[in-house]
């Protein structure tokens, strides 16, 4: 196999694996053009498993389809980084704006990660005859709506009394600085007999992608489950449709999440607490609920009783995900080149605290790593520019013995020989840089960090593409530049399909990010320069041994 047609396998290989992304994301279910844009009945409480009873008397109700209960209004709550719209139904969070974050397609609006168009909200509740759950009506009790200037947390309080006389309280703390929402329950036991209970917390969602995915890729939606044991877990709403959903179910450890494109939600219960993680479709509805249940312990008569989760709801900062739980940046995904993504992003992360800007942090890094890959390089296009010199002797050749190929391929082969020219040489620099490029691919498209980030002039977010497609056209004339100084195949065909090349990527890379093309310039506009020197020697040493001889 020659040089170019391992280079047409390489292009193959890569188109053919954005292909199969483009693919996926076209055959990701559909919003239907009917579906309700309010919140859906929820399913009624969900019920803990005998081993997570415990031997509790009586156990829980049997599950069934709560009664549809209209939508009650809302109250906003407000601190340094959230704006949350809140509900005496259940308590639940219904709508979450993530303050430093805007819109895709609106800039001049905030992001909403919990919100009725998609379905997505936070729901609680509680297990045990007469409790409370999330269909059940709270009044709000009265205190602050937003964070005071130097108060550190802002605390909601919610009350209802069950028909069994228990006093129940949800509270929801927000803190500053944080994306972390303590949601806390209080059970005071007014009852003559002892009251075991359980408390579940939930993610309710629809199935449908967020807005602003990248064309060329499609990015995972959906819950997922972490624990020591079995480690990261990704579940598709389809196999929690058909109730074929394999995840861990029981643990004293780890956490649950709804993940999508650069944000997550994740409860984050006590650790070695025992808890027992769920996941279900709602009746009728294109809706799905992923939740968490953790026992409490017994409330005896005249005494109070409490559990507390915590609940992340933001962006998928890895440093930040680090801290809430372990393995929870695992959200962050970096697809099946995670061991090489892993630390160029380190890297990125560790140039843009120095530089202060991600546009320029992706140009130095690829200046790194030419460094690295300085010396492969060079041995590269040192047997790609002796190629070049042997082109005139290889078209004889061909010409020679045009129809005797097996002789030909022998006096090619013999020509190589006694030149020590490699004909595979020029693919090493290919073969380093596709893991790399595939890996930073995912790095730009999975970062929250490149979300909005700006570089120069026209650049406003290097997550999305190029507005004008100004780099993806200077990419195309870098690598006719570089189809140039390359060997020209003898074959006249393969000479037509390698100057093609720069057109067919230059018309992939329109719907690239941003800071992907800018990492593709950038590196080419090196290659072009070192090649260019070590062609030119080449060939000066090539003419001075020629006029020797003569």
């Amino acid at each position: 196999m020659d040089t170019r047609r391992l280079i047409l396998v390489l292009i193959f290989t890569f188109s053919s694996f954005m292909l199969w992304e483009s693919w996926q994301k076209y055959h990701q279910p559909k919003l239907p053009a009917n579906a309700a844009t309010t919140a859906p009945a929820g399913t009624a409480a969900p019920q803990p498993s005998a081993a997570l009873q415990a031997g509790a008397s009586g156990g829980a109700p049997a599950a069934g389809t709560a009664p549809v209960v209209a939508t009650a209004e809302t109250f906003t709550v407000q601190t340094d980084l959230v704006k949350a719209s809140i509900s005496p139904l259940g308590g639940d969070i219904v709508e979450l704006d993530l303050l430093n974050y805007t819109q895709h397609d609106n800039s001049e609006k905030t992001f909403a990660l919990f919100d009725a168009k998609h379905q997505y909200a936070m729901q609680s509740g509680l297990i045990g005859e007469g409790l409370p759950t999330h269909r059940t009506q709270f009044r709000l009790v009265d205190g602050p709506m937003k964070l005071a200037d130097g108060a550190d947390e802002l605390k909601v309080r919610l009350e209802a009394t069950a028909p069994n006389g228990a006093k129940v309280a949800k509270i929801l703390t927000f803190k500053r600085g944080s994306y972390l929402i303590d949601v806390a329950w209080e059970i005071d036991n007014k009852g003559e007999k002892p009251l075991v209970s359980h408390a579940y917390y939930q993610l309710q969602r629809d199935d449908v992608a967020p807005e602003g995915e990248t064309k060329m890729v499609s990015t995972f939606t959906g819950p997922a489950v972490f624990t020591e044991a079995d480690k990261y877990q990704k579940v598709s709403f389809d196999d929690v449709g058909a109730g074929k959903a394999k995840f861990a179910k029981t643990a004293d450890n780890g956490w649950l999440a709804m993940v999508q494109h650069y944000f997550v939600s994740a409860f984050v219960p006590n650790d070695k607490a025992p808890r027992e993680y769920y996941m279900r479709k709602v009746d009728g509805q294109n809706v799905y609920q992923t939740g968490v249940i953790v026992p409490i312990a017994e409330i005896a008569p005249g005494t109070k009783g409490q559990t507390s989760v915590s609940l992340y709801a933001g962006p998928q900062e890895q440093d930040a995900l680090k801290k809430v739980a372990p393995g929870l940046d695992l959200v962050v995904d970096y697809g099946w080149l995670t061991v090489v993504a892993a630390p160029i992003f380190w890297a990125l992360q560790a140039i843009y605290k120095l530089v202060g800007n991600w546009g320029w942090a992706i140009v130095v890094l690829t200046i790194i790593l030419k460094l690295i890959f300085f010396p492969l390089s060079a041995a590269s296009y040192k047997s790609m520019a002796k190629m070049k010199l042997l082109t005139p002797r290889l078209m004889q050749l061909k010409e020679r013995y045009a129809d005797d190929k097996q002789r030909l391929n022998q006096e090619m082969m013999k020509l190589y020989q006694t030149e020590k020219v490699n004909p595979l040489g020029g693919c090493l620099p290919i073969l380093v840089q596709i893991p790399v490029f595939i890996a930073l691919y995912w790095v730009l498209l999975g970062a929250v960090e490149m979300r909005g980030a700006p570089w120069i002039l026209w650049i406003k977010d290097l997550a999305a593409p190029d507005p004008f497609y100004i780099l993806p056209v200077i990419m195309m004339a870098s690598m006719f530049v570089q189809t140039k100084l390359n060997p020209t195949p003898p074959d006249p065909i393969q000479a037509k399909v390698m100057m093609m090349m720069p057109l067919i990527f230059g018309f992939m890379f329109f719907w690239f990010p941003a800071g992907l093309v800018l990492y593709w310039v950038v590196n080419n506009i090196l290659s072009i320069a070192q090649q260019w020197q070590i062609t030119r020697m080449i060939e000066t040493g090539g003419k001075a041994a020629n006029d020797a001889k003569a």
